[in-house]
């Protein structure tokens, strides 16, 4: 405590009553004793104080009677309170440098518009009549925040305060994608997960964890049923959307069961899993009416509406007699069985559209349009940034989600779709950034269009990934240093050196194939014809930001691996308000029965 000795009262005066005129003044009278000292007390109060909710000082006075120079409690005569005021007002006089600032108002101004969202969200169980399931491949939170910037810097912004369509999604959180015998998952664990609500092991398609992976033998009773099964269950429209083979992980995790993801055709199974009966994976999509019919009985589906995607080489017999305009290899086909495929779903569904290329994509009319099955390429389809140049022509990924959407909406009964963007993984495994980055953005372009062509009250639309990638954003680099460049530090013009003397990138990867200068290369995968480059080395005349520039790795990996860290999720539409917090990556099933009640719905469906 602080004790202030302000006055003193030592100070006597005597006055002397007189009468009649002065006299001369006499002589001094004796000194009287010292007076008491008067002492004053501060205390401060903390807030939440019983005399001062908000705080203050509480002040004590009194006369120093024992003359210690203390005030003791006894000696307190008068106590008073000196409070702190109640803040009612943060806005005006000294706040206004915060509350006029543009960070500020931003800010306060994404609340509101949160909050509108969130009110205008319907939380009941059931009120979703379509759902549609974005699935990134490789799209960790590092790729969404370079892909960011890097579409701001094509807007010409600084590029950090852009946002991607999905950024504005009310409702967001966190996924934890390892797999159940994983650590680092794999994406047909993780995509079982996502559309079953059940956690499984690496590797192995739409079966449970007690499966023995390549052990066909060992899937029957682990079969599980995914959302897009009970949709088809409960009479609504499906669809399959990816740029990687149509039978690749995560296109394939919707509809198929495998004990190995590698089983993408007949040609790639063991003779004694084909023997035993197990069926490849692009016969199972083509025969998924029946073969969902035949788990349940006396169900009657009428099968995928939309199948849009690469890997044609999968449904086609291994004879060069059946290779497309756009064939790359000598022989298109790599079935042994000699089963056409393509043909086998054209004689099933008379009415529907089997497409190869641009144009016949474009010539679609999805008014009238009953079914199509789109296989724009003999194995992935292209890269965003090369996509012009396929022979024949492939749509973008927001040129499918729009058609597919507008076809499975002639159903009145709702639908659910599925979109992956699978080569955001594939550029990032070839360690090319600018290869994930611009399909990245062509993914927030595809989910923006969903976002146009469907209704908040009845669309219930999730963006996530299945897992990330070991894709770093590092150094110091200033405000708008392009995402692709050198880094280069706030307040100077030149890049920053390393320890070693050398200008580094912002982007790199952990491992990988390392270092590549392809100059305006716009396909990543020619890295894989090159050596494998992981010693430092000097950038300072290499430009980083071109299409053909792969970032150094530290450790050499004939090819860069996913990551084992948490991925986002967003969301809206109803349901939406269920996606938050950090959670296993099959909650995302649950919430999607949640808004469509695909169980309840299809147990009745089932009676």
């Amino acid at each position: 405590m602080k004790t202030l000795k302000i006055l003193s009262l030592s100070i006597l005066v005597a006055l002397t009553g007189c009468d009649g005129d002065d006299g001369s003044d006499g002589t001094n009278g004796t000194n009287g004793t010292n007076g008491l000292n008067s002492l004053v007390l501060q205390t401060p109060l903390a807030v939440g104080n019983a005399n001062c909710l908000n705080g203050g000082v509480q002040i004590d006075s009194g006369l120093d009677d024992n003359g210690n120079n203390t005030l003791d409690a006894g000696e307190i005569d008068a106590t008073e309170f000196v409070c702190a005021p109640t803040i009612t007002n943060a806005s005006g006089g000294a706040a206004d440098v915060t509350s006029t600032n543009t960070w500020f108002t931003q800010a306060k101004r994404r609340v509101e518009i949160a909050q509108n969202r969130a009110e205008a969200i319907e939380i009941a169980k059931g009120q979703a009549k379509n759902v549609i399931l974005f699935v990134g491949d490789g799209l960790g939170i590092s790729t969404i925040t370079a892909a960011r910037i890097m579409a701001g810097q094509q807007a010409g912004l600084a590029g950090e305060e852009y946002e991607l369509s999905f950024d504005k999604f009310p409702y967001s959180g966190f996924v934890k994608t390892y797999n159940v015998d994983a650590q680092t998952p794999d994406s047909a664990g993780t995509m079982t997960a996502m559309m079953s609500g059940v956690k499984t092991d690496v590797g192995v398609i739409g079966v449970a964890e007690g499966i023995s992976r390549s052990d066909c033998a060992s899937v029957a009773g682990q079969e599980l049923v995914t959302a897009l099964e009970m949709a088809e269950i409960v009479g609504k429209s499906t669809g399959v959307i990816s740029t990687a083979r149509i039978t690749h992980a995560t296109p394939a995790a919707t509809y198929a069961k495998s004990a190995d993801r590698n089983w993408e055709d007949v040609s790639d199974m063991p003779a004694d899993a084909v023997a035993a009966g197990c069926e490849d994976i692009a016969s199972q999509l083509v025969n998924f009416e029946s073969n969902l019919e035949a788990r349940f009985a006396g169900l009657d589906v009428d099968g995928i509406e939309v199948m849009f995607g690469g890997g044609r080489r999968h449904f086609l017999p291994k004879d060069a007699a059946f290779n497309t305009g756009d064939a790359v290899s000598s022989v298109e086909g790599d079935r042994t069985d000699g089963r056409d495929l393509t043909a086998e779903w054209q004689a099933k569904y008379s009415a529907g559209q089997y497409v190869i290329d641009q144009a016949g994509f474009d010539a679609i009319n999805p008014a009238t349009t009953e079914r199509v099955f789109g296989l724009f390429n003999e194995s992935h389809m292209l890269y965003e940034a090369n996509r012009s140049e396929d022979a024949l022509g492939e749509p973008s990924l927001t040129e499918m989600t729009a058609k597919a959407i507008d076809v499975l909406d002639n159903n009145d009964e709702g639908f659910f779709l599925m979109v992956e963007s699978g080569r955001i993984d594939h550029g990032h495994h070839a360690g090319s950034a600018y290869n994930a980055l611009t399909d990245t953005i062509e993914f927030a372009k595809a989910v923006d269009a969903a976002v146009k062509a469907t209704n908040p009250e009845d669309t219930l639309i999730i963006v996530t990934a299945d897992h990330s990638h070991v894709f770093t954003i590092a150094g110091y680099p200033k405000r708008g240093n392009p995402i692709l460049g050198k880094v280069v530090s706030v307040g100077n013009e030149e890049p920053s050196l390393a320890a070693d003397g050398l200008p580094y990138t912002t982007v790199g990867y952990t491992n990988g194939r390392g270092f590549k200068d392809l100059g305006n290369e716009t396909d990543a995968d020619v890295a894989y014809s090159m050596e494998v480059v992981n010693d430092r080395q000097d950038l300072t005349t290499v430009n980083t930001e071109s299409s053909g520039f792969h970032q150094e790795a530290l450790i050499p990996l004939s090819s860069e691996t996913h990551a084992g860290e948490d991925v986002g999720v967003y969301a809206m539409g109803p349901g939406a308000h269920l996606v938050t917090g950090t959670n296993e990556q099959s909650l995302i099933f649950h919430v999607m029965n949640h808004a469509a009640d695909f169980v309840a719905q299809a147990d009745e469906a089932l009676e």
